[in-house]
């Protein structure tokens, strides 16, 4: 579940935008109590066994910074294995740390093991504009980042994803024939583009469906930028808004329906469809009632469907190994609030792929990061180090700074202590939030965990 934002009419709506949860600083919310009291109950177990026993199992991190020698990286690659996508999480969303180390990890992934594409969590079209840009050169990266990223994405308009979409260009440059490609799986938003490539399709091969589809698309195509556009479109009516998601599908059965024209390239009809689901989705994500817990529930499982059936249709068209960036929650396996959120994309993932999918979570145990106050403005916040009793604490007691971990494979004591929940930090949007309850063994295969982190550098802010 997300921590709701404030000066929102309906405030509700914002818990499906946003990668915060509901709660306030240092207190677990109570969905995860059972889990709480699970870890109170569990047998005694010495604190000095289990950190021995995560000794033995940790594989040091010479640096989070991209670029050098990348030999210390090899042990993920063997716990990665034959996985075709990797899930790799961050502890908070806005940590230079942490996207500095995902930029790390995505070159040794595109140069040892031949992944293709880097997944974000944002907006399908705005991953189609950046992706025109790495792979075409189309467009300005900084442009592109500071009108696509805003409002509940505006924390990746910074300097570390920045670097890496110009890596990433710089790479196809020098490879051509075997690009890169960057995508986004979430759909807070999908741009006008969506709706003129939709359109456009139809006219050329179906021209005779030109006013029909004018007319289920009326006063859905954006004007306006993505934060005043997504603003707007919360403040509708729930009719209204259950009405524009009617339209929505219909459009997209109309095309699915339709299929090909004689002659028509059915690869770019498979483009097409998937543009108008995209548009499907983004209206199918305002179409609950966010007056109700159980609405709010139903839009937060709704996401993450979509964001994992986004990534899956991407992989399955493209043929490409992935990186999948987002938080720890999105690509995990257990939720920390099953009533308000109650599968998370990590396990519809694992339902569609199986052992090809890997998730990767991230732990720190001190330092800073960028989040909304409650007064509705960004500031640089700083936690830490770990409380006894939650994860960092004992996480930061293994001899190695920074290191990655299977936890699929580690030994007892520290098998069992991984498999229990307990107080880990969980920051999103806004802050103050957690921690939360999680038992990472059950939420992740492998963990990396961070001394300290450092505040990312937000752009245009």
């Amino acid at each position: 579940m997300k921590r709701l934002r404030t000066g929102i009419v309906p405030a509700l709506l914002a818990a499906c935008l946003t990668c915060a949860t509901i709660g306030a600083a240092g207190a677990a919310p109570t969905a995860t109590a059972p889990a709480a009291a699970s870890a109170r109950a569990a047998p005694a177990v010495s604190e000095g066994a289990v950190v021995a026993a995560l000794d033995r199992a940790a594989h040091p991190l010479r640096s989070v910074e991209p670029g050098g020698d990348t030999r210390d990286l090899r042990p993920l690659d063997r716990m990665i294995g034959e996985a075709r996508l990797v899930g790799l999480g961050e502890a908070t969303h806005s940590s230079h740390d942490f996207f500095a180390l995902k930029d790390r990890v995505f070159r040794r992934l595109v140069e040892e093991k031949g992944f293709r594409t880097f997944a974000l969590e944002a907006p399908w079209s705005t991953g189609l504009r950046l992706d025109a840009y790495v792979v075409h050169g189309t467009g300005d990266p900084r442009r592109i980042m500071r009108e696509e990223f805003q409002r509940d994405h505006l924390w990746w308009n910074n300097t570390d994803c920045l670097r890496l979409i110009r890596w990433m260009r710089a790479y196809n440059v020098r490879h051509p024939e075997d690009p890169v490609r960057f995508m986004g799986d979430d759909i807070a938003w999908t741009g006008p583009e969506l709706y003129d490539a939709v359109t456009a399709h139809v006219a050329r091969h179906h021209p005779g469906l030109s006013a029909r589809f004018a007319e289920l698309y009326r006063g859905l195509r954006p004007t306006v930028t993505t934060g005043p556009y997504i603003e707007q479109y919360m403040r509708k009516p729930y009719a209204q808004r259950r009405e524009m998601a009617h339209r929505t599908a219909q459009a997209l059965r109309l095309l699915r329906a339709t299929g090909p024209a004689p002659g028509e390239d059915r690869e770019a009809h498979a483009w097409a469809v998937q543009h108008a689901r995209a548009i499907d989705r983004t209206a199918g994500q305002y179409a609950f009632d966010f007056e109700s817990p159980a609405g709010i529930s139903e839009a937060m499982r709704y996401r993450e469907k979509a964001m994992a059936a986004n990534v899956v249709w991407w992989q399955r068209r493209t043929g490409t190994k992935a990186v999948l960036s987002a938080h720890d929650d999105h690509v995990g396996y257990e939720s920390v609030d099953p009533a308000g959120s109650p599968v998370m994309q990590g396990a519809f993932l694992r339902r569609r792929l199986g052992s090809g999918y890997v998730s990767v979570g991230v732990t720190f145990d001190r330092g800073s990061f960028n989040a909304t106050g409650p007064d509705g403005v960004i500031r640089r916040w700083r936690v830490g180090p770990g409380e006894p009793g939650s994860n960092e604490h004992v996480l930061d007691r293994v001899r190695h700074r920074d290191y990655v971990l299977d936890l699929r494979t580690v030994a007892s004591p520290a098998d069992a202590w991984l498999r229990t929940a307990r107080p880990t930090w969980r920051v999103g949007t806004d802050y103050p939030d957690g921690p939360y309850d999680v038992a990472l063994a059950r939420s992740h295969d492998v963990l990396i965990h961070l001394h300290e982190v450092t505040a990312a550098r937000l752009r245009d802010q």
